[in-house]
């Protein structure tokens, strides 16, 4: 029999699981479950493959959710809505508006399943919210010996808090109980500004604005905001033409020319990212919040991102400046930096202290573990949390004294899968097994 390739979004994980499998009910995954177990063998539920690493990535049995993916209740009075695991975050939220709802906060790629978000600690920026993992009021889960169960924050509360972002490691997730609020609209303000000025107005721009993150230019001084605050309307969406030069022309097919070049001759790169950094103008404009917070993202990458606390960012970004000075790497992607609150959420990056995000990305095809290593290097001096969908190094050594309740989490496991039915290389790896 034929074995089936199964490779992820930027293509640096490749596995040739023994079987695909996609359920299209719980008592499905419950057969599966069981079937693995039976055998010996190990099973993972996959997303849409939008994680760097192989946190997926199994040698026994690989679900596909892809069958799993309708949105079973909205109750917009009680501020819930119950979703499969396997429904997009895209299709998530033109069904949440049609019912006059939407999530409080989202990232900016919505192409991934609630479950695969949710599980690596996925996230955008905001003053009061960030991580989608925060927003989860219920899980259901099937467990390693086959049972299912429902798990909260009044029912087995320490499951719920080591599963709702648990690297798929405590169980399948089938459904999410998401917290929803009526539907809003975002101003959004996109804005040029030296780095200088950022890290002076700091403070500023991320505790008076809802949400606020900006992206930084490697090797230039330059940077593009981006600031969104609720408002009450009337809706000012980009025109089309507007939204289609910045969002899929220049952004997108002008960026992979770009990047192209720039793989090809690299010393090039410190001009090129100047140019980039001028093409990018101010713009402004009113929209309802999805199509705010997300953007469409075609040009393929290689990226690593760490949490550190908010106090140690200036510190960060100058100990980066002297990298891209050294002159030991030519890096075309923008830095992206973005800010969260403190969440109780025990495998969180951003678990009981407010966070900056500093992700840094590779075009593909291009060198980037060195690049990598110089960074992660200064994150990890700033006791930095890696996102667990991104590439980093970090074993159990180094998480066990940067998550407070990483060993309480690794209790719940062993309570519920004593067996690592769901275990892989990638949790053996970052957790010492």
């Amino acid at each position: 029999m034929t074995r089936t390739l199964w490779h992820n979004w930027a293509d640096t994980c490749r596995i040739t699981p023994t079987r695909i499998a996609t359920p299209t009910s719980t008592a499905e995954v419950v057969a599966e479950v069981r079937a693995a177990a039976a055998a010996g063998s190990r099973i993972r539920m996959v997303g849409s493959g939008h994680s760097f690493t192989d946190i997926a990535a199994t040698d026994g049995t690989l679900l596909s959710p892809a069958a799993l993916a309708s949105v079973r209740s909205v109750d917009l009075a009680a501020g819930r809505a119950t979703v499969e695991a396997g429904m997009r975050l895209c299709d998530l939220n033109e069904t949440l508006a049609a019912h006059g709802a939407a999530l409080t906060n989202m990232g900016d790629i919505a192409v991934q399943t609630l479950a695969g978000a949710t599980q690596t600690g996925t996230h955008g920026t905001g003053r009061a919210s960030a991580s989608l993992a925060a927003q989860i009021q219920q899980l259901a889960l099937v467990l390693a010996d086959g049972s299912v169960v429902t798990c909260s924050r009044d029912e087995d509360p320490d499951l719920f808090d080591a599963a709702r972002a648990g690297l798929g490691a405590f169980g399948v997730v089938t459904a999410i109980t998401m917290a929803v609020e009526p539907a809003f609209l975002l101003h959004a303000r996109e804005t040029p500004m030296p780095l200088g000025e950022v890290l002076e107005r700091l403070e500023e721009l991320r505790t008076t604005n809802d949400h606020f993150e900006f992206f930084w230019f490697p090797h230039t001084e330059r940077t593009i905001t981006k600031r969104n605050n609720r408002v009450p309307g009337p809706a000012r969406p980009l025109s089309a033409f507007r939204a289609w030069l910045d969002d899929e022309f220049l952004s997108n097919s002008v960026f992979e020319v770009v990047n192209r070049m720039a793989r090809r001759l690299p010393r090039l790169i410190p001009a090129i990212n100047q140019i980039s950094a001028r093409a990018l103008t101010a713009r402004e404009y009113v929209d309802v919040s999805y199509r705010v917070f997300t953007s469409p993202r075609r040009v393929k990458f290689v990226e690593m991102e760490y949490a550190i606390p908010v106090e140690h960012l200036p510190d960060v970004l100058h100990d980066m400046r002297a990298v891209f000075a050294s002159s030991r790497h030519r890096i075309s992607f923008p830095v992206e930096v973005r800010f969260a609150p403190a969440d109780d959420v025990w495998l969180s990056p951003g678990y009981g202290r407010e966070s900056a995000y500093v992700a840094v990305h590779v075009y593909q095809g291009c060198p980037w573990q060195e690049y990598f290593a110089d960074l992660e290097a200064i994150f990890t001096a700033a006791a930095g949390r890696p996102h667990w969908g991104k590439m980093h190094t970090r074993t159990l050594s180094y998480l066990d004294k940067v998550y407070p309740r990483l060993r309480d989490a690794l209790e719940v496991r062993e309570r519920v899968d004593p067996h690592r039915r769901f275990t892989n290389a990638y949790l053996d790896r970052v957790w010492g097994e």
